[in-house]
């Protein structure tokens, strides 16, 4: 399976809930800057991926994205005002 450029994101209330995600995120050794995680998955690591992220946080309260990046399009430095050609979020928890 070829691997596949795919952002996650999420929005976690719990200060505890927040760290337990932090560190599953590391342990897969994916790193980010505050709440956005680029990486490249195949669709078997995001699904499992996936569910250890869902297994940690609250349905209710928090919010989970993973979206995977159109390959079709060369990669660019994001500014102010630049579009981001994002496919359809493939797994979406609210």
């Amino acid at each position: 399976m070829p691997r596949q450029a795919a952002v996650i994101a999420y929005d976690i209330r719990c200060d505890r809930r927040r760290r337990r995600v932090a560190r599953c995120l590391q342990r897969w050794r994916l790193d980010g800057q505050y709440s956005l995680f680029e990486c490249r998955l195949t669709q078997a690591e995001a699904r499992e991926l996936f569910l250890q992220l869902v297994a940690l946080i609250d349905g209710s309260e928090d919010a989970l994205l993973l979206a995977w990046m159109d390959p079709t399009r060369s990669a660019e430095a994001v500014t102010r005002g630049a579009r981001i050609g994002f496919q359809s979020p493939s797994l979406y928890l609210a």
